[in-house]
Protein backbone atom coordinates (compact mmCIF):
# COMPACT_ATOMS: atom_id res chain seq x y z
CA UNK A 1 0.00 0.00 0.00
CA UNK A 2 1.47 3.34 -1.01
CA UNK A 3 -0.31 5.28 1.69
CA UNK A 4 -3.47 6.00 3.61
CA UNK A 5 -5.46 9.18 3.58
CA UNK A 6 -8.38 10.99 5.09
CA UNK A 7 -11.47 12.26 3.31
CA UNK A 8 -9.74 15.03 1.37
CA UNK A 9 -6.10 14.38 0.73
CA UNK A 10 -5.23 11.78 -1.93
CA UNK A 11 -2.68 12.93 -4.56
CA UNK A 12 -4.64 11.64 -7.56
CA UNK A 13 -4.25 13.58 -10.81
CA UNK A 14 -5.56 11.37 -13.61
CA UNK A 15 -8.23 9.35 -11.87
CA UNK A 16 -8.44 6.12 -9.91
CA UNK A 17 -10.08 2.71 -9.79
CA UNK A 18 -12.15 2.64 -6.60
CA UNK A 19 -14.00 0.23 -4.37
CA UNK A 20 -16.20 1.21 -1.43
CA UNK A 21 -17.21 -0.80 1.61
CA UNK A 22 -16.98 -1.47 5.31
CA UNK A 23 -14.68 -4.48 4.76
CA UNK A 24 -15.12 -5.84 8.27
CA UNK A 25 -12.97 -8.95 8.51
CA UNK A 26 -11.37 -8.46 5.07
CA UNK A 27 -12.61 -11.98 4.33
CA UNK A 28 -12.19 -14.05 1.15
CA UNK A 29 -14.99 -12.22 -0.62
CA UNK A 30 -13.37 -8.88 0.18
CA UNK A 31 -9.99 -10.27 -0.88
CA UNK A 32 -11.40 -11.16 -4.29
CA UNK A 33 -12.63 -7.58 -4.71
CA UNK A 34 -9.22 -6.23 -3.68
CA UNK A 35 -7.30 -8.49 -6.06
CA UNK A 36 -9.55 -7.46 -8.93
CA UNK A 37 -9.22 -3.81 -7.93
CA UNK A 38 -5.42 -3.96 -8.09
CA UNK A 39 -5.50 -5.84 -11.39
CA UNK A 40 -7.95 -3.41 -13.02
CA UNK A 41 -5.95 -0.42 -11.78
CA UNK A 42 -2.73 -1.89 -13.18
CA UNK A 43 -4.36 -2.48 -16.57
CA UNK A 44 -5.54 1.12 -16.69
CA UNK A 45 -2.32 2.56 -15.31
CA UNK A 46 -4.18 4.21 -12.43
CA UNK A 47 -3.92 4.02 -8.64
CA UNK A 48 -6.27 1.70 -6.75
CA UNK A 49 -8.26 3.23 -3.90
CA UNK A 50 -10.22 1.53 -1.13
CA UNK A 51 -12.81 3.86 0.44
CA UNK A 52 -13.93 2.56 3.82
CA UNK A 53 -15.61 3.92 6.93
CA UNK A 54 -15.02 4.38 10.64
CA UNK A 55 -17.03 3.73 12.72
CA UNK A 56 -19.14 0.96 11.22
CA UNK A 57 -22.13 2.68 9.54
CA UNK A 58 -24.69 0.85 11.69
CA UNK A 59 -23.14 2.41 14.81
CA UNK A 60 -24.51 5.72 13.50
CA UNK A 61 -27.59 4.62 11.56
CA UNK A 62 -28.92 1.99 13.98
CA UNK A 63 -26.67 1.48 17.02
CA UNK A 64 -28.80 -1.33 18.45
CA UNK A 65 -28.26 -3.35 15.26
CA UNK A 66 -24.52 -2.62 14.99
CA UNK A 67 -22.62 -5.92 14.91
CA UNK A 68 -19.52 -6.78 16.93
CA UNK A 69 -16.49 -6.30 14.72
CA UNK A 70 -14.28 -8.97 13.21
CA UNK A 71 -11.52 -6.39 12.73
CA UNK A 72 -11.03 -3.22 14.72
CA UNK A 73 -9.84 -0.13 12.84
CA UNK A 74 -6.08 -0.81 13.04
CA UNK A 75 -6.54 -4.52 12.32
CA UNK A 76 -8.58 -3.76 9.22
CA UNK A 77 -6.00 -1.26 7.94
CA UNK A 78 -3.25 -3.84 8.44
CA UNK A 79 -5.17 -6.38 6.36
CA UNK A 80 -5.95 -3.85 3.64
CA UNK A 81 -2.29 -2.81 3.53
CA UNK A 82 -1.33 -6.40 2.73
CA UNK A 83 -3.61 -6.46 -0.33
CA UNK A 84 -1.35 -4.37 -2.58
CA UNK A 85 -3.77 -1.46 -3.06
CA UNK A 86 -2.32 1.99 -3.65
CA UNK A 87 -4.37 3.90 -1.06
CA UNK A 88 -6.89 3.39 1.69
CA UNK A 89 -9.13 6.37 2.39
CA UNK A 90 -10.99 6.25 5.71
CA UNK A 91 -14.15 8.37 5.77
CA UNK A 92 -15.48 9.33 9.20
CA UNK A 93 -19.03 7.97 9.11
CA UNK A 94 -21.34 10.64 10.49
CA UNK A 95 -25.06 11.28 10.47
CA UNK A 96 -24.44 13.83 7.71
CA UNK A 97 -22.70 11.24 5.53
CA UNK A 98 -25.45 8.72 6.30
CA UNK A 99 -27.99 11.18 4.87
CA UNK A 100 -26.25 11.42 1.49
CA UNK A 101 -28.28 10.08 -1.41
CA UNK A 102 -26.35 7.60 -3.54
CA UNK A 103 -26.10 10.14 -6.37
CA UNK A 104 -24.72 12.80 -4.01
CA UNK A 105 -22.18 10.36 -2.56
CA UNK A 106 -20.96 9.44 -6.04
CA UNK A 107 -20.72 13.06 -7.15
CA UNK A 108 -19.24 14.65 -4.03
CA UNK A 109 -17.06 11.83 -2.72
CA UNK A 110 -16.12 9.36 -5.42
CA UNK A 111 -15.93 11.71 -8.40
CA UNK A 112 -14.93 15.04 -6.91
CA UNK A 113 -12.59 13.77 -4.18
CA UNK A 114 -11.14 10.67 -5.82
CA UNK A 115 -11.69 11.34 -9.55
CA UNK A 116 -13.07 7.85 -9.97
CA UNK A 117 -12.81 6.33 -13.44
CA UNK A 118 -14.01 2.84 -12.51
CA UNK A 119 -15.97 1.50 -9.54
CA UNK A 120 -15.74 -2.11 -8.34
CA UNK A 121 -18.44 -3.44 -6.02
CA UNK A 122 -19.67 -6.79 -4.76
CA UNK A 123 -22.92 -8.27 -6.03
CA UNK A 124 -24.91 -7.24 -2.94
CA UNK A 125 -23.39 -3.80 -2.54
CA UNK A 126 -25.43 -0.78 -1.53
CA UNK A 127 -24.53 2.66 -0.24
CA UNK A 128 -26.10 6.05 0.25
CA UNK A 129 -29.18 6.72 2.38
CA UNK A 130 -31.07 3.48 2.95
CA UNK A 131 -28.46 1.62 0.87
CA UNK A 132 -30.34 2.80 -2.22
CA UNK A 133 -27.13 2.88 -4.27
CA UNK A 134 -27.40 -0.70 -5.50
CA UNK A 135 -25.69 -2.09 -8.58
CA UNK A 136 -28.44 -0.99 -10.99
CA UNK A 137 -28.39 2.57 -9.67
CA UNK A 138 -24.59 2.64 -9.89
CA UNK A 139 -24.60 1.39 -13.47
CA UNK A 140 -27.09 4.11 -14.40
CA UNK A 141 -24.96 6.75 -12.69
CA UNK A 142 -21.85 5.40 -14.41
CA UNK A 143 -23.50 5.68 -17.80
CA UNK A 144 -24.53 9.25 -17.05
CA UNK A 145 -21.29 10.42 -15.40
CA UNK A 146 -18.86 8.50 -17.58
CA UNK A 147 -17.32 5.96 -15.19
CA UNK A 148 -17.29 2.18 -15.53
CA UNK A 149 -18.95 -0.12 -12.99
CA UNK A 150 -17.70 -3.67 -12.43
CA UNK A 151 -19.88 -5.92 -10.27
CA UNK A 152 -18.15 -9.00 -8.87
CA UNK A 153 -19.95 -12.28 -8.10
CA UNK A 154 -19.90 -13.74 -4.59
CA UNK A 155 -17.20 -16.08 -3.34
CA UNK A 156 -18.75 -19.26 -1.95
CA UNK A 157 -17.81 -21.38 1.03
CA UNK A 158 -17.57 -25.17 0.80
CA UNK A 159 -21.24 -25.48 1.80
CA UNK A 160 -22.26 -23.40 -1.21
CA UNK A 161 -23.27 -20.30 0.73
CA UNK A 162 -21.80 -16.90 -0.11
CA UNK A 163 -19.03 -15.83 2.27
CA UNK A 164 -20.10 -12.85 4.35
CA UNK A 165 -19.06 -11.01 7.50
CA UNK A 166 -22.41 -11.97 9.05
CA UNK A 167 -21.84 -15.70 8.49
CA UNK A 168 -18.30 -15.47 9.89
CA UNK A 169 -19.53 -13.63 12.99
CA UNK A 170 -22.10 -16.36 13.52
CA UNK A 171 -19.40 -19.05 13.30
CA UNK A 172 -17.12 -17.30 15.78
CA UNK A 173 -19.93 -16.64 18.24
CA UNK A 174 -20.73 -20.35 18.10
CA UNK A 175 -17.10 -21.38 18.60
CA UNK A 176 -16.80 -22.83 15.07
CA UNK A 177 -13.33 -21.50 14.39
CA UNK A 178 -12.68 -23.81 11.43
CA UNK A 179 -15.69 -22.42 9.56
CA UNK A 180 -14.63 -18.86 10.45
CA UNK A 181 -11.09 -19.46 9.22
CA UNK A 182 -12.40 -20.95 5.97
CA UNK A 183 -14.38 -17.77 5.33
CA UNK A 184 -11.61 -15.41 6.38
CA UNK A 185 -8.84 -17.25 4.55
CA UNK A 186 -6.82 -17.17 7.79
CA UNK A 187 -7.36 -17.93 11.48
CA UNK A 188 -9.51 -15.51 13.43
CA UNK A 189 -7.31 -13.34 15.65
CA UNK A 190 -7.26 -10.73 18.36
CA UNK A 191 -4.48 -8.22 18.95
CA UNK A 192 -3.54 -6.22 21.98
CA UNK A 193 -0.94 -5.10 24.46
CA UNK A 194 0.55 -7.40 27.10
CA UNK A 195 -0.32 -6.20 30.60
CA UNK A 196 0.52 -7.32 34.12
CA UNK A 197 -1.58 -10.08 35.69
CA UNK A 198 -1.60 -11.46 39.20
CA UNK A 199 1.19 -13.98 38.39
CA UNK A 200 -0.81 -16.88 39.81
CA UNK A 201 -0.19 -19.04 36.73
CA UNK A 202 3.53 -19.31 37.34
CA UNK A 203 2.92 -20.73 40.82
CA UNK A 204 1.39 -23.86 39.22
CA UNK A 205 3.86 -24.09 36.35
CA UNK A 206 1.78 -22.27 33.71
CA UNK A 207 2.84 -18.60 33.48
CA UNK A 208 0.61 -16.60 31.20
CA UNK A 209 0.82 -13.68 28.83
CA UNK A 210 -2.09 -11.42 29.76
CA UNK A 211 -3.74 -9.35 27.05
CA UNK A 212 -5.50 -6.09 27.68
CA UNK A 213 -9.20 -6.72 27.09
CA UNK A 214 -10.13 -5.54 23.58
CA UNK A 215 -12.87 -2.93 23.17
CA UNK A 216 -16.40 -4.28 23.49
CA UNK A 217 -16.89 -3.78 19.75
CA UNK A 218 -14.43 -6.64 19.06
CA UNK A 219 -16.07 -10.04 18.70
CA UNK A 220 -14.61 -12.71 20.99
CA UNK A 221 -15.27 -16.47 20.81
CA UNK A 222 -17.18 -18.10 23.68
CA UNK A 223 -15.41 -18.45 27.02
CA UNK A 224 -13.11 -21.44 27.23
CA UNK A 225 -9.65 -22.81 26.48
CA UNK A 226 -8.24 -22.62 22.94
CA UNK A 227 -5.20 -23.80 21.02
CA UNK A 228 -3.62 -20.67 19.54
CA UNK A 229 -0.61 -19.40 17.67
CA UNK A 230 1.02 -16.44 19.35
CA UNK A 231 2.66 -13.85 17.11
CA UNK A 232 5.45 -12.26 19.18
CA UNK A 233 8.29 -9.94 18.11
CA UNK A 234 10.58 -12.98 18.43
CA UNK A 235 8.42 -15.06 16.07
CA UNK A 236 5.41 -17.36 16.13
CA UNK A 237 4.84 -19.81 19.00
CA UNK A 238 2.14 -22.27 19.92
CA UNK A 239 0.12 -21.77 23.04
CA UNK A 240 -3.12 -22.32 24.89
CA UNK A 241 -5.40 -19.45 25.72
CA UNK A 242 -8.16 -19.01 28.26
CA UNK A 243 -10.95 -16.50 27.74
CA UNK A 244 -13.31 -15.93 30.60
CA UNK A 245 -13.51 -15.93 34.39
CA UNK A 246 -11.39 -18.03 36.73
CA UNK A 247 -13.92 -19.82 38.93
CA UNK A 248 -11.29 -21.93 40.71
CA UNK A 249 -9.88 -18.78 42.37
CA UNK A 250 -13.22 -16.95 42.63
CA UNK A 251 -12.43 -14.36 39.94
CA UNK A 252 -15.48 -13.49 37.82
CA UNK A 253 -13.62 -10.96 35.64
CA UNK A 254 -13.41 -11.93 31.98
CA UNK A 255 -9.72 -12.18 31.14
CA UNK A 256 -7.57 -13.22 28.18
CA UNK A 257 -4.58 -15.28 29.35
CA UNK A 258 -2.21 -17.28 27.16
CA UNK A 259 0.42 -19.82 28.16
CA UNK A 260 3.08 -19.69 25.41
CA UNK A 261 4.76 -22.99 24.58
CA UNK A 262 8.55 -23.22 24.42
CA UNK A 263 9.16 -19.51 25.01
CA UNK A 264 9.74 -17.21 27.93
CA UNK A 265 10.40 -13.53 28.28
CA UNK A 266 9.20 -10.15 29.49
CA UNK A 267 6.64 -8.98 26.94
CA UNK A 268 4.95 -6.31 29.05
CA UNK A 269 3.89 -3.40 26.87
CA UNK A 270 4.42 -5.43 23.69
CA UNK A 271 1.66 -5.65 21.09
CA UNK A 272 0.96 -9.26 20.14
CA UNK A 273 -1.52 -11.14 17.97
CA UNK A 274 -3.28 -14.33 18.99
CA UNK A 275 -4.54 -16.60 16.18
CA UNK A 276 -7.29 -19.01 17.22
CA UNK A 277 -6.84 -22.55 15.93
CA UNK A 278 -9.34 -24.72 17.84
CA UNK A 279 -11.44 -24.83 20.99
CA UNK A 280 -10.15 -27.31 23.57
CA UNK A 281 -12.88 -27.09 26.25
CA UNK A 282 -15.27 -24.78 28.02
CA UNK A 283 -14.70 -22.86 31.25
CA UNK A 284 -14.77 -25.14 34.31
CA UNK A 285 -14.21 -24.65 38.01
CA UNK A 286 -11.95 -27.03 39.96
CA UNK A 287 -11.84 -27.87 43.68
CA UNK A 288 -8.28 -26.61 44.12
CA UNK A 289 -5.19 -25.38 42.27
CA UNK A 290 -3.70 -28.85 42.04
CA UNK A 291 -6.76 -30.11 40.16
CA UNK A 292 -6.51 -27.09 37.90
CA UNK A 293 -2.84 -27.77 37.26
CA UNK A 294 -3.62 -31.37 36.30
CA UNK A 295 -6.29 -30.20 33.85
CA UNK A 296 -3.93 -27.63 32.32
CA UNK A 297 -1.44 -30.44 31.70
CA UNK A 298 -4.12 -32.34 29.78
CA UNK A 299 -5.09 -29.15 27.93
CA UNK A 300 -1.47 -28.64 26.88
CA UNK A 301 -1.23 -32.14 25.43
CA UNK A 302 -4.43 -31.60 23.46
CA UNK A 303 -3.46 -28.09 22.28
CA UNK A 304 -0.02 -29.22 21.14
CA UNK A 305 -1.58 -32.09 19.20
CA UNK A 306 -4.01 -29.73 17.48
CA UNK A 307 -1.24 -27.31 16.56
CA UNK A 308 0.98 -30.08 15.24
CA UNK A 309 -1.86 -31.38 13.08
CA UNK A 310 -2.54 -27.95 11.59
CA UNK A 311 1.00 -26.66 11.12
Amino acid sequence: MTGSADFCGLPIADGAVVTVGTFDGVHRGHQDVLRTLVRRADIRGLPSVVVTFDPHPLEIVNPLAAPPLLTLHDEKLEMLAQSGVSYVAVLPFTSMLAAYEAEHFVDEVLLRRFRMRELLVGHDHGFGRGRMGDTEVLRALGGDRGFDVTVLPPVHAADGHAISSTAIRRAIAGGDLARAAAGLGRPYSISGTVVHGDRRGRTIGYPTLNLATPPQRKLLPPDGVYAVRVQLPAGAFGGMLNIGPRPTVGDATRRIETHVFDASGDWYGTRVRLDFVARVRGTTGFPDLEALRAQLARDEVQARAVLAATS
